[in-house]
């Protein structure tokens, strides 16, 4: 879990679910294969929480160590469970393979532990009450933790827990900068302690988290309602989603809604608009594809672009994403085409157009409009991105029209 290729999902789960239950989670830890670190993150863990939750390293192999490491930490013995050991020798049977002497090591039982039953899998895991906090120990394969937390641990927290509501509201917008957006909201969110106010930015697309903690759903709701109307009021039509969904999944909701279809035409962005779009399920309903022309010889032949326009305005212009924007919608018959051009960067490549310009076209039935914007250059990948959201966020806002 300390490398590139392993995505935590565990601890995403078992927040959801220990939130749901008024638990508030205050760390999360990836810890390495060593006994004594793991050791000493549990015992830091144990001073300032009532329950640490540990995954992983439950396994038959000499680097499975959380049993050893939660017996060290605690200060308790392992003994052998006979009946665990001839359980798991029996899942073996009944695959027909023999049990490696290893996998007795999972019969192994911290002093004073509830052992938890694994239905889909040979490690079991273990609950300990120290008597002023409890550890779970739970498999680490995901499919193994999640029916274990399910079957084992929440009925028993359900008992131990005194019962709290937290819910969130999940705000998304777009057209802002991060500094205009918290100017624009903090006189109200800074006013609560309750709700929990988190803003996150990606790529020019802002997210405000609203987070409460009340006895009651109906309390949750209605200061969720008042705190977040608030910030609502503020924003005004900058919000496209208020429950996380992002820009294109909204935009493909407005399409199916009124029976439309999309098309793009794409130049700076590579095909990343397509793939935002494309990435949404059911996006074959309203998406119809798109071209990528990335030389002027694309752009004339595929989109119509005059070679004129090109030569007088050049590529990276109002005029040019216009043409591209009406050639790609008058080749398909989509209701709706999208245009971008600009100049990623990191050099002009000849082009008069100043690196980190992004120029996006959109095309209806009602006309074309055209929007310009220069975002900081130094980093391509970036402006691409933000090329991207550009294009989504002025398709939404015409489809809001």
């Amino acid at each position: 879990m300390l490398t590139h290729k392993r995505v935590d999902t565990n601890s995403l789960f078992l927040t959801e679910h220990l939130n749901n239950l008024g638990v508030e989670v205050v760390a999360k830890h990836v810890v390495g294969d060593d006994r004594n670190r793991i050791a000493g993150e549990i015992l830091r863990a144990l001073v300032t929480s009532q329950f640490v939750f540990i995954s992983g390293g439950l396994g038959p192999t000499e680097d499975d160590l959380t049993r050893d490491a939660v017996a060290m930490a605690l200060g308790r013995e392992q003994k052998l469970d006979p009946a665990i050991s001839d359980a798991i020798e029996q899942r073996f049977r009944q695959m027909n393979r023999v049990m490696p002497e290893i996998n007795r090591r999972q019969g192994m039982v911290i002093e004073g532990a509830e052992v938890l039953s694994n239905d889909r899998g040979t490690a079991p895991g273990q609950w300990i009450d120290t008597g002023s906090a409890v550890v779970a120990i739970l498999p680490g394969p995901p499919h193994e933790l999640k029916s274990m937390f399910t079957r084992e641990c929440l009925p028993r927290l359900v008992k131990l827990v005194p019962y709290s509501v937290i819910r969130t509201l999940e705000l998304r917008i777009s057209g802002m900068s991060e500094s205009d957006l918290d100017q624009r909201i903090a006189p109200v969110y800074t006013r609560y302690e309750n709700p929990v106010t988190t803003i996150l930015a990606h790529n020019a697309d802002m997210q405000v988290h609203l987070r409460v903690r009340c006895d009651t759903e109906a309390e949750a709701i209605a200061l969720l309602a008042d705190v977040g109307g608030q910030i609502e009021a503020l924003v005004g039509d900058r919000i496209y989603s208020r429950n996380g969904d992002p820009l294109e999944a909204v935009i493909g909701q407005k399409l199916k809604a009124t029976n439309s279809s999309l098309v793009v035409a794409e130049s700076a962005t590579g095909g990343g608009l397509g793939e935002r779009i494309s990435s949404v399920p059911g996006a074959s309903a309203w998406f119809w594809g798109g071209f990528l022309t990335y030389n002027h010889r694309m752009k004339t032949e595929f989109l119509g672009v005059p070679e004129a326009t090109l030569r007088q305005f050049g590529a990276v212009s109002k005029e040019t994403a216009e043409a591209m924007a009406n050639g790609a919608r008058e080749r398909t018959g989509a209701t709706w085409a999208v245009s971008v051009t600009g100049n990623a960067g990191p050099t002009t490549d000849g082009e008069e157009a100043p690196v980190g310009t992004i120029i996006v076209g959109v095309s209806g039935p009602t006309g074309t409009t055209t929007l310009e914007r220069r975002w900081p250059s130094g980093d391509r990948v970036r402006v691409r991105a933000f090329a991207a959201q550009m294009a989504l966020d002025a398709l939404h806002r015409e489809l809001c029209k």
